[in-house]
């Protein structure tokens, strides 16, 4: 698998613009964008941290994963992104290896990334994010 950074954190909470408040005016941070996912069933902002982003996940709907997520475990990290070079093949070669898939291809993710999932039961309990920044067509 060709990793080349951690591309995000992602952090579910109950309300994206009470979240921003904490890292604008606490840690300083700038959110820089916005954006809904309506195939995800979330609401993002996003938060650079030198090359790494943390990116805040608001549910927009109570029965979409981040929903079901803070009604089962609260607000926190939800999950590790990596960005990787060849998404497809890196789906391909931790299926192989055993992992256990949420996403055997990749779907659209924000920012206008290529992103899937792996099942944290075959990652050590960390849901785990592949991410592929998406051809210009």
């Amino acid at each position: 698998m060709n990793i080349t950074h951690i591309e995000h954190i992602g952090i579910a909470v109950k309300s994206i613009e009470e979240s921003i408040k904490y890292y604008e005016n606490i840690l300083g941070l700038k959110c820089y964008a916005v954006e809904e996912v309506k195939e995800q069933k979330v609401k993002t902002a996003f938060f650079m941290v030198g090359q790494t982003k943390i990116e805040l996940l608001e549910s927009t709907d109570s029965e979409g994963p981040i929903g079901k997520f803070i009604e089962k475990k609260g607000e926190g990290i939800h999950h590790l992104a990596f960005a990787v070079n060849g998404i497809e093949n890196a789906l391909t070669e931790s299926e192989n290896k055993g992992v256990q898939l949420i996403d055997k291809t990749p779907r659209k993710g924000a920012e206008g990334l290529d992103i899937a999932f792996l099942h944290p039961k075959s990652t050590g309990g960390v849901l785990t994010e592949l991410c592929e920044k998406r051809d210009k067509a």
